[in-house]
């Protein structure tokens, strides 16, 4: 379980092909702190430590965790969010964030506004039937509250503190992000489609 909080920024060291599936290896600042088997949030996506070495971690990319996530496009040298699994005790500050990637948007818009800046993101069908106004969204692992709904996607406000600890200041128009809908959304739904 994670808060969408973004902890750190890590740097893509390899994507390495293993037939279907990859090996992820990232600078990770907080790498010394790890242990093999911990859950880490990358890009909003939960996975396991497989590998440590002095100031990175490795990752096994399942063939089904290519399919569903933006990670197919990660090289060398780009920035990628980091968030280690929360502690039972420590303040909630964002939502409940469960690593679970529901669809891949594209950000379609990425102005400066002041010191803020409006990010937009497209939204697949599955994933804007359960976005509401004001209601919480997370992309590549930072939790996010929806300003506007469009047809066919999402707008949002970021704030000077997010854009300088995420990885959006070097993201680019027609970048692949990783979408989860809020949890409490996909019950909802859930529930209602059994009683239809």
């Amino acid at each position: 379980m994670f808060t969408g909080l973004v902890e750190a920024i890590g740097v893509v060291l390899s994507l390495e092909s293993r037939g279907e599936q990859a090996c992820l290896t990232l600078e990770i600042p907080f790498a010394a702190e790890l242990a093999l088997g911990d859950s880490v949030a990358i890009n909003g996506c939960c996975l396991t430590v497989a590998a440590i070495a002095p100031g990175c971690a490795s990752f096994d990319l399942l063939a089904q965790t290519l399919r569903v996530t933006s990670f197919a496009g990660l090289a060398a040298g780009l920035t990628v969010n980091l968030e280690r699994a929360m502690l039972v005790g420590d303040r909630f500050g964002g939502h409940f964030v469960q690593g679970h990637v529901d669809g891949v948007g594209k950000i379609t818009q990425l102005d400066a506004v002041g010191q803020d800046h409006v990010l937009g993101v497209s939204l697949p069908p599955e994933v804007q039937r359960l976005c509401i106004d004001k209601g919480s969204l997370t992309i590549d692992g930072i939790s996010l509250t929806i300003a506007e709904l469009t047809p066919s996607g999402a707008v949002f406000w970021i704030t000077p503190h997010t854009w300088e600890h995420t990885h959006l200041h070097a993201a680019a128009l027609g970048q692949r992000v990783n979408l989860e809908t809020d949890m409490l959304a996909k019950y909802v739904d859930r529930l209602l489609e059994a009683r239809r």
